[in-house]
């Protein structure tokens, strides 16, 4: 393999074209810049250079070799260039959050990237674990979830939390238990666990949520509070994910003796250091998310 240090004394020498000033130029010797040539040129067993004097000029494989090299050196600035450059607003940023919490982020990392348009935010919703699996193989710069993450290679930090609210639509006035019964469950892929936290803390004649009577249930959770909104029965949804309903004219959230919240983890690969922009992105979601 050839020495890099070798060909860029050479490279810089068919540049200047003088022993000396290329000797000034590296901060060398004008000896150390003949020994580099000398090496060169043992190594690969050829002539590089044709001296007349003080003077000299390209043999066909000394120009091959500038040809071949001085591009391959260019190279290897631009690659040492882009490994050190870290800048906080250029680049892609992905990331993953349960739906609720994405409904609050995402605009938000929208509008920074507005801001600074060579900033690429890749934002997906998903589940718990799915979320944790991307963090822990590094298939993700930055992951929120709404549980302490429990592999090794993910570390959660919890930044804030979100209150779990009881929704009904706008005509129903007041709750209760029996209310509740009549109008039945609309149910979403974490229907069960939030209804459980909040409804056994509220009611005591609440069991288990696989006794309520389910009238629907939607995994789009844009869509969740539709049927809400259309007198079709209730739920119980994250506050954020409340509050992106578009009409909210149409439904109501009842406030309850005990208050219940799920916490919000900011999770990161434990191993492993955050680029710096998904540090800005992570530090905008969080400013959002806190209270």
């Amino acid at each position: 393999m050839i020495n890099v240090t070798w060909l860029n004394t050479f490279c810089t020498l068919v540049e200047v074209g003088h022993f000396t000033q290329t000797a000034q130029q590296l901060f060398m010797t004008q000896s150390g810049v003949s020994q580099h040539i000398r090496k060169l040129e043992a190594q690969l067993e050829v002539t590089l250079l044709i001296r007349e004097g003080k003077q000299f000029s390209l043999s066909d494989a000394g120009q091959r070799l500038y040809e071949q090299g001085k591009p391959l050196l260019l190279s290897m600035a631009n690659i040492e260039h882009d490994i050190a450059r870290d800048d906080p607003h250029e680049g892609v940023v992905k990331v993953m959050s349960p739906g609720s919490v994405g409904l609050k982020v995402y605009p938000k990392l929208l509008d920074l990237q507005a801001r600074h348009p060579r900033l690429c935010i890749d934002f997906r919703f998903a589940p718990n674990h799915d979320i944790q699996h991307a963090v822990s193989a590094s298939k993700i710069d930055v992951g929120f979830m709404s549980i302490k993450p429990t592999s090794p290679e993910v570390r959660g930090e919890l930044v804030a939390s979100e209150p779990l609210l009881l929704v009904t639509s706008a005509k129903v006035k007041s709750v209760s238990w029996q209310a509740l019964t009549e109008l039945g469950f609309i149910d979403h892929p974490d229907g069960a666990h939030h209804a459980d936290l909040l409804l056994s803390a509220n009611f005591q004649q609440f069991q288990h949520s696989d006794l309520l009577l389910k009238r629907g249930f939607s995994n789009q959770i844009g869509l969740i509070l539709e049927p809400i909104s259309r007198g079709l029965g209730f739920t119980v949804l994250p506050a954020y994910a409340v509050e992106a309903f578009r009409e909210q004219n149409a439904i109501k959230t009842h406030p309850l003796n005990v208050a219940v919240s799920e916490p919000i983890y900011a999770c990161t690969h434990s191993k492993k250091s955050l680029s710096n922009r998904a540090k800005t992105a992570l530090d905008e979601a969080i400013k959002w998310l806190k209270p």
